[in-house]
């Protein structure tokens, strides 16, 4: 079963926000500059927050995770350039 998430960030070390923004791309599509969509399951999804908490200091930077529901994550609506759509394609292999 796969849930929709929506990870936001701040991160202060320029070099460290590349890193986190290269890890979430393997876990979703970047939406805004520190905005990631994933549509991942439960097991991919501890493992992105395993990763995330190793390179964040969590004393200055600050990483938030907001879980949508089924019919929410449906009703998502976008505006302006930028459309991203998350489409369940089946499995993803790492």
């Amino acid at each position: 079963h796969k849930m929709f998430v929506v990870v936001a960030y701040d991160i202060i070390d320029d070099n460290n926000r590349h890193q986190i923004a290269e890890l979430l791309k393997d876990y979703g599509v970047r939406v805004q500059y520190s905005v990631f969509e994933c549509l991942i399951n439960k097991g991919l999804l501890n493992k992105m927050k395993q990763e995330l908490l190793q390179k964040v200091d969590l004393n200055e930077d600050s990483i938030n995770i907001y879980y949508f529901c089924d019919n929410c994550a449906g009703k998502r609506r976008s505006f302006g350039i930028k459309k991203h759509v998350i489409v369940d394609d089946g499995p993803i292999i790492i």
